[in-house]
């Protein structure tokens, strides 16, 4: 469903400049420079409306969060969300998944967010998904080693078929679950989760941990 323009988009995101970083290929290798005492770097790729954004960099202020958002529309909110809260480690970046190594250096990404991704469940449409083996390949680019991804979806089928491609570019999967809220809410929500979990719609997420030798990407 597309998203409802927003009322004085443009003088909303002015307000939130300082948060914002439109041309994120001016920072390759550079991002430790936005915060340098930082312990580490986190990435979101597609933060919405920014609920877990801003809740993820609430909670671990020592680490330098960047959120990836292509509408407008949704990022602003999340821009609003983060500066109520005065995070002075949080950036947005206006930019596209399938650039990435554009925007970051080989190692410079600690973990990678990737929360209620579009499934396109269409086998002609395969490529499309965040999960596909040719994204997972960019990812494993710019993360460093040991580096993580954190991967969830209320999606049983995408589920399901990304937890064979994350192997197939040499991760190892950990802390799978099909259910993450069995016993209680888990860490923080999306708006789409806390919707879906409030609808007793069970809530799927792993953990993919880069291995040390580069695989040779498979397809399928």
């Amino acid at each position: 469903m597309r998203m409802r323009k927003k009322p004085n988009l443009i003088p909303r995101m002015e307000r939130c400049a300082a948060l914002l970083e439109p041309e994120p290929g001016t920072r390759l290798g550079q991002w430790r420079a936005l915060m340098p005492e930082a312990s580490a770097l986190w990435l979101e790729l597609g933060c919405g409306k920014g609920r877990f954004t801003a809740g993820t960099a609430a909670s671990h202020p020592e680490v330098l969060y960047l959120a990836v958002e292509r509408v407008p529309d949704a990022m602003i909110i999340a821009m609003e969300r983060a500066d109520a809260l005065g995070l002075s480690n949080v950036r947005f970046v206006d930019g596209d998944a399938a650039r990435l190594t554009e925007y970051f250096s080989p190692g410079e990404v600690d973990r990678l967010y990737l929360n209620f991704c579009d499934p396109w469940p269409s086998n002609r449409h395969a490529k499309r998904r965040l999960t596909h083996p040719d994204f997972l390949a960019r990812y494993r680019a710019v993360l460093r080693p040991g580096g993580e991804i954190h991967f969830k979806t209320d999606n049983r089928n995408l589920f399901e078929w990304s937890l064979f491609q994350f192997p197939k570019v040499g991760f190892t999967l950990r802390e799978v679950t099909r259910n993450l809220h069995a016993n209680g809410v888990t860490g923080v929500m999306t708006d789409y989760e806390e919707k879906f979990h409030g609808m007793g719609v069970p809530i799927n997420r792993c953990v993919a941990v880069l291995d040390p030798a580069p695989p040779e990407v498979q397809q399928g």
